[in-house]
C-alpha cells in the first residue's frame, strides 16, 4: 500500500457555452493541458477514471464513454474506468485513482471529467426521447434522484413548492415585482426551501445570501477559466429576477460545457522523478459517502472523516472550494463542514471571513455560481483551483500563503440529502 498520493499535474479548460466542441475534444484540451501542467508523456498513464453524467442521455453514448473519449485522444488499453456519480462525479473519479493508487495497484493515473450541455443542432436523445419526463435540458437533473419516486411525488412537490414560494412573496417586504417563469431545475426549489427554513429558524437575510452570489461573481471576474467574468453588487444580485424565493437567477449556478483533468503519483514516483516535488500537493484526505433514505447529515459524516484522515480540524483549513449550486448551498456548506457554527453562516460571509483576504476564503475560483457547473468536470475544477492556489499560482485571486486546501462536491439526492458527496483535503509541500 502507498503511503502517500500527490498530485503532479491538472488541467482545466474554459467552461461555458462551447456547440462548436464535443465530448471528445474537450477531453483531449483537458488531459493535454494536465500532461503539459506535469511534462508527462501520456504513454506513462497506467489507469485512468472519466466522470461524465449526459452524454448517454445526450447523444446515446453509454457503456464505454472514457474508453471513447480517450482513445480519441491517444489514451487507451490501460484500465478504463467510467464514473457517473452526478454532480459528484468528478471527485468520485479523482477518488477512484487516489484509490489505486493508495491500494499499490498503480503509480500514475488520471482522473478526468467532461459535461456538454449546449450543442449546434439538438442533440439525438433530445430528438429521440422529447426532452425526459420533465422536458428539456432539465429533465436530465431528475436522474439524480431515485427516478421512480420523484416521479411519484412530482405533483405534490410542486403544489408544496408553489405554496412556499407564494407565501414567502406575500411576505415580502418593499418587493412589488413578479417573478419571471423560466425553466430551472427542481433542486432549484428545494434549495429555495431549505433557505427560507434557513431564514425563519436563524434570522438569516437574502442580503447575506446575496453577499455570497456578490463575491462569487466577483472572484470569476480573475479566473480567466470562469463561464461568467462579470462582476454584481449585492444589489444587483437582490434586483436579478427571481427563480424560487429568496434566489434570484445570480444565486444560482449556471449549466455549461467544460473539462478538468488531474494527474496523480505514488510517493515512490515521486521520489523517482524528484523534479515534480516543487510543485506537487500532498493528498491528505479522499473521502466519498453516499445518500440514504435515513435522515443523517452526510456533509457532516465526510467532512468528520477527512478531518480524521487527515489528522486536522476545520480551524486549519486555509481556502476551500464547496458545492454552491445556489449561494444559499454555500452558506449552508460553511456551517456544516465546521468552518463557523450553525445558524451563524449570515453574519460569518457579512463580516468578510469568506473572501479572498478573509479567515477562510471560500469560491476563489468563483465556485458553481460564476465558474459554472459542466456536471461531470465540476469536481475536478474546484480541485483544479485548490492546487492552482496551493502553488501560489493563482494570479490576482491568490489568496495570502494557503498551506491547507478543502473541496466539498455533493451530487443528486437520496431522501433528505445528498446521493453522493466527496471531501478532499489536500497539503502544500
Amino acid at each position: 500500500m502507498s503511503d502517500n498520493v500527490y498530485i503532479i499535474g491538472v488541467g482545466h479548460i474554459k467552461f461555458g457555452k462551447n456547440p462548436d466542441k464535443t465530448m471528445k475534444s474537450m477531453t483531449g484540451e483537458s488531459v493535454e493541458l494536465a500532461l503539459k501542467d506535469c511534462e508527462l508523456d501520456k504513454k506513462e498513464i497506467q489507469a485512468a477514471w472519466f466522470s461524465n453524467s449526459g452524454w448517454g442521455q445526450s447523444e446515446f453514448q453509454h457503456c464505454i464513454r472514457g474508453q471513447v473519449a480517450l482513445s480519441a485522444n491517444g489514451i487507451d488499453r490501460i484500465p478504463i474506468i467510467n464514473v457517473e456519480n452526478a454532480c459528484a462525479g468528478g471527485t468520485t473519479a479523482f477518488h477512484g485513482a487516489w484509490t489505486g493508487i493508495k491500494a499499490g495497484l498503480y503509480d500514475l493515473t488520471l482522473a478526468v471529467g467532461t459535461e456538454k450541455m449546449y450543442f449546434e443542432k439538438p442533440p439525438l436523445g433530445a430528438r429521440a426521447s422529447g426532452g425526459g419526463p420533465l422536458g428539456g435540458r432539465m429533465s436530465g437533473f431528475i436522474s439524480g434522484t431515485d427516478v421512480e419516486a420523484t416521479l411519484k411525488m412530482i405533483e405534490q412537490l410542486k403544489k408544496q413548492i408553489a405554496e412556499g414560494n407564494k407565501q414567502a412573496t406575500k411576505e415580502k417586504a418593499g418587493k412589488d415585482e413578479k417573478s419571471k417563469k423560466k425553466d430551472h431545475s427542481i433542486f432549484m426549489d428545494f434549495y429555495a426551501m431549505g433557505a427560507r427554513h434557513h431564514m425563519q429558524t436563524y434570522g438569516t437575510t437574502q442580503r447575506q445570501i446575496a453577499i455570497i452570489a456578490a463575491k462569487n461573481h466577483n472572484n470569476s471576474t480573475m479566473n480567466p477559466l470562469a463561464q461568467y467574468t462579470f462582476p454584481q453588487t449585492v444589489e444587483q444580485v437582490m434586483n436579478d429576477y427571481e427563480v424560487a424565493y429568496p434566489l434570484t437567477r445570480a444565486m444560482c449556478a449556471p449549466i455549461g460545457d467544460g473539462s478538468a483533468a488531474a494527474i496523480l503519483c505514488s510517493a515512490k514516483y515521486l521520489e523517482e522523478n524528484p523534479h515534480y516535488k516543487e510543485r506537487a500537493v500532498k493528498v491528505r484526505a479522499s473521502i466519498l459517502r453516499s445518500g440514504s433514505w435515513q435522515r443523517y447529515d452526510a456533509v457532516k459524516l465526510a467532512s468528520t472523516a477527512a478531518y480524521e484522515m487527515a489528522g486536522l480540524g476545520p480551524e486549519d483549513i486555509n481556502v476551500a472550494e464547496v458545492h454552491d449550486a445556489t449561494a444559499y448551498a454555500e452558506l449552508d456548506l460553511i456551517e456544516r463542514l465546521g468552518f463557523c457554527p450553525v445558524g451563524k453562516g449570515g453574519p460569518f460571509v457579512e463580516s468578510g471571513a469568506t473572501e479572498l483576504d478573509g479567515k477562510i476564503p471560500v469560491n476563489t475560483s468563483g465556485g458553481l455560481l460564476a465558474r459554472g457547473h459542466p456536471i461531470g468536470a465540476s469536481g475536478l475544477a474546484q480541485i483544479y483551483e485548490m492546487i492552482t492556489q496551493l502553488r501560489g499560482e493563482a494570479g490576482k485571486r491568490q489568496v495570502k500563503d494557503p498551506k491547507i486546501a478543502l473541496t466539498h462536491n455533493g451530487g443528486g439526492n437520496l431522501g433528505p440529502g445528498e446521493a453522493a458527496l466527496c471531501v478532499h483535503i489536500f497539503e502544500k509541500l
